[in-house]
């Protein structure tokens, strides 16, 4: 297991944040953990990569203890905090450098990294003069830097417009094909976008761990698609089984189709047919945003 975490706990005086948590993650799963403000995510993510040790209970991260071998810990991971804390009146490319000296990694490694993360480009400008997407773009290159086997993502879309949602997204799933991947978010359809299984916690104590796929078990969905262009609501219902369409925001969509038969196809085909350029298609699961209602409502 690349996480492996048994019955810890954690208080802050009289408030228990954690309360007798246990779950693993296998080698190369992206699992979400997903609950309300205030439920846990956060104090976890920090035992996991040893900034707090828990109260009691064990936690293994690549095989190494969190708590005697923190060390170890944190030269095999790679860590997004909340809040990204970047040294802005640093350069893209020097920030990088400091952060491969601190992780004593070759060099050779950043060249590749800002052209993976889409920082090439920027690479001689001032972090301070960066958006808020290419700030997060580069605290993920740092947390890539030592090419860690497990990534620790901690709200790593927050504040971010659709655009940049959707840059960050697939800089994560392109992470996701090799590494193992814990994202905390409280945003459930960042979790139905990248991850295979979702873990939700309330109150510190887990209330679910499913794989996403096992949910999918209602006769309707709802599929979100952006286009390049606005295209007519009456267009999109007449799409094969489609009984209900919304304009979200500018050029996105939600789409709901009485089957539960894959319909992006026909959607692709759609925006093929009349000319569009689909820039995101994601099937939103209806079952997922009811289970997270009913365990986490107070």
């Amino acid at each position: 297991m690349s996480i492996e975490i048994k019955n810890i706990s954690k208080s802050y005086g009289d408030k228990q944040a954690l309360d007798t948590i246990s779950f693993s993650i296998k080698k190369g799963e992206i699992v979400g953990l997903l609950g309300p403000n205030g439920a846990g995510k956060s104090t976890l993510m920090k035992i996991l990569t040893t900034y707090l040790t828990p109260d009691k209970g064990s936690v293994m991260v690549n095989g190494f203890s969190a708590t005697t071998q923190a060390m170890d810990v944190k030269k095999s991971i790679g860590y997004l905090p909340e809040h990204n804390p970047l040294h802005l009146d640093m350069y893209v490319r020097e920030y990088l450098k400091y952060i491969a000296t601190i992780y004593n990694v070759d060099k050779k490694q950043i060249e590749p990294i800002l052209l993976d993360c889409g920082l090439d480009d920027h690479a001689n400008k001032k972090i301070g003069a960066l958006s808020k997407g290419y700030r997060q773009r580069l605290g993920l290159a740092a947390a890539l830097i030592c090419d860690p086997e497990v990534l620790i993502l901690d709200e790593p879309t927050t504040g971010l417009d659709p655009n940049q949602l959707i840059e960050i997204r697939n800089l994560i799933r392109e992470a996701g094909k090799e590494k193992t991947i814990l994202l905390s978010t409280h945003i459930m359809q960042e979790v139905e976008a990248i991850c295979d299984r979702v873990i939700i916690i309330k109150d510190g104590q887990i209330v679910a761990d499913k794989i996403l796929k096992d949910l999918q078990v209602s006769k309707e969905q709802v599929i979100e698609v952006e286009f390049d262009y606005r295209v007519e609501e009456v267009l999109l219902k007449k799409l094969p089984r489609a009984v209900h369409v919304k304009n979200t925001i500018g050029f996105v969509y939600e789409i709901t189709f009485d089957t539960d038969q894959d319909m992006r196809g026909s959607l692709f085909d759609f925006a093929h047919d009349n000319g569009l350029k689909t820039l995101q298609l994601n099937q939103k699961n209806k079952n997922l945003e009811s289970l997270f209602i009913e365990l986490t409502k107070s």
